[in-house]
């Protein structure tokens, strides 16, 4: 039997989990162990350890924020020691949240969100210094229905010049109303917009149509928590998963990941693993054409799946 042709060229390492002690998924401290051992240097040092295994693996796009505690400057750093590696990477990062969690596992807040053209303009220089260098894509980080982005002329003005400087811009999305706010991103006139980034997963469907629309587009379309933050992986996954992972000779997250590159809309696909481990189950994953259909049962209401994600703990 011919081995499955590997997909990881459209696989990407997210480091939201990387940069910072505290993050929403579980399994954490059984990942990273005692909350208390996750200095800066012990992340930094984690963390390039990943950057360097998903390196190995093939994976070239790598994802951050200016929220994700330290995710660009792990990244920036990481680049530096690795002269002549970036030419071959896509780098994305995203603005308009705010770190602000101080380090600390029992923060109040852990981030802040303000999307406003002096946020754009504190938090763009601040991107240059971490990584060294501009981003390939751009992204405003969760645009909901309640951000004002869509409507400011100025702040969009200044996307569309940065996008003129060679920066792929976007937004990145989140909670039940992904697709009108992609569909309405779509539809705006004059749009500085060529990049999405969305939840879609087993248990998380409803940006689907929309998603592809974009990619019709000519949009780039990044699909980030594929394994909805933890709860798709091994030790965690829905009986049926597990069960469906068994039988196809997979594990749960290779067979959920494979759901989600089986879908042509689907530009790249982003891993949170925080082990090595993980990500070799991950990058493993090969498109699962049937699974989609099989596992469709999974699929739940997105009010009830971002209500579900909002209950997890910052640990």
């Amino acid at each position: 039997m011919t081995e499955p042709a590997s997909a990881v060229d459209r696989l990407g390492l997210g480091l939201a989990a990387l940069g910072r002690p505290a993050y929403i998924t579980v399994h954490r401290d059984a990942d990273l162990g005692a909350p208390g051992d996750r200095t800066v240097e012990w992340m930094r040092a984690h963390a390039h350890q990943m950057l360097d295994a998903a390196w190995d693996a093939g994976i070239r796009y790598f994802d951050a924020a200016r929220s994700y505690g330290r995710a660009e400057e792990f990244l920036g750093s990481w680049l530096t020691a690795h002269p002549g590696r970036r030419e071959e990477l896509t780098i994305g990062s995203k603005w308009g949240y705010s770190y602000v969690g101080g380090w600390q596992m029992d923060a109040a807040v852990h981030e802040r969100k303000e999307h406003s053209l002096a946020q754009l303009e504190r938090q763009w220089p601040e991107t240059l210094d971490a990584l060294g260098d501009a981003p390939d894509v751009y992204l405003i980080h969760s645009l909901t229905p309640d951000s004002p982005a869509l409507d400011d002329a100025p702040l969009l003005d200044r996307l569309r010049e940065l996008g003129e400087e060679g920066v792929l811009i976007g937004f990145s999305t989140s909670g039940p109303e992904q697709g009108a706010v992609i569909d309405r991103a779509l539809a705006l006139p004059d749009s500085p917009f060529s990049a999405v980034q969305s939840t879609w997963n087993l248990l998380e469907h409803s940006a689907g149509a929309a998603l592809s629309r974009a990619h019709d587009a000519g949009w780039l379309v990044v699909v980030k928590e594929s394994l909805a933050n933890g709860r798709l992986a091994p030790g965690s996954a829905p009986v049926e998963l597990a069960a469906a992972a068994e039988a196809a000779g997979a594990t749960a997250d290779e067979l959920a990941v494979g759901t989600v590159l089986a879908e042509p809309w689907a530009d790249i696909v982003l891993l949170g693993a925080v082990t090595r481990d993980q990500l070799a189950q991950n990058v493993r994953a090969t498109p699962a054409t049937s699974a989609t259909a099989s596992l469709g049962a999974l699929s739940q209401a997105p009010a009830d799946y971002w209500a579900a994600l909002s209950a997890l703990s910052w640990g």
